[in-house]
């Protein structure tokens, strides 16, 4: 007589996911048409610096275009924090609990970031410095986030047994933060040298720091 073992199907609802991703391309298309000349050269953020000499007042830091894209840019980074873990076998499959807990993290961790670099700029006076930093920072991490978006759908809903793609994505990313810091300082670098040492402490203190005490909370843990 053969014997039977019963295995419990694990149906993964991600009905929450692709409400998220039609949320994203529809602010995408909102701004395609709301802000039809500034969205073209956004997109050409890549190969021209024309959009960050036109918008480089730090007000635009909190125009309805920039805090719109912003949280596509939030979204689409949990999607692929989340992906990464669940390749990597920290979680067992995808959950909107996961997700939200994630996002949390993140916008949290953005938030505090933003926070105390405010206040290290009004204390050592470099208010214009830090505000045109942190508006270069969203304008190309938000592209970045544009760019992975695609690849977040593609990988989300398909089960890749390579991680190939996701050493791809992780290298453009750092590439990409590289490339925002050269651009930077070739941009700024006369408002940088009246301000080197703060610079340098700027950077260790809020652009180094942070990120090394998360890559070790995160391997300890």
């Amino acid at each position: 007589m053969m014997d039977f073992t019963l295995t419990q199907r694990v149906i993964e609802n991600k009905d929450w996911a692709t409400l998220l991703f039609l949320l994203c391309f529809g602010i995408i298309a909102i701004n395609k048409n709301v802000y039809e000349v500034r969205f073209a050269e956004y997109l050409r953020l890549i190969v021209s610096e024309k959009y960050t000499k036109i918008y480089k007042d730090s007000a635009n830091i909190k125009n309805s275009f920039t805090i719109s894209l912003f949280l596509v840019q939030l979204i689409s980074g949990t999607f692929f924090v989340q992906i990464c873990l669940k390749s990597f076998g920290y979680l067992n499959h995808y959950s909107f609990i996961s997700f939200i807990r994630i996002l949390n993290f993140i916008t949290f961790f953005i938030l505090a970031k933003y926070l105390i670099e405010k206040i290290v700029a009004i204390a050592f006076n470099i208010e214009e410095f830090s505000e045109q930093f942190n508006l270069q920072k969203v304008n190309y991490r938000t592209y970045v986030s544009l760019l992975i978006l695609p690849a977040n759908l593609i990988l989300f809903y398909n089960d890749f047994s390579s991680k190939i793609p996701l050493f791809i994505i992780m290298l453009a990313l750092m590439t990409t933060n590289i490339i925002l810091y050269i651009i930077f300082l070739r941009n700024y670098q006369n408002l940088i040298l009246n301000r080197f040492f703060y610079f340098i402490l700027y950077l260790c203190t809020l652009e180094i720091a942070p990120y090394f005490f998360l890559y070790y909370w995160f391997t300890k843990s």
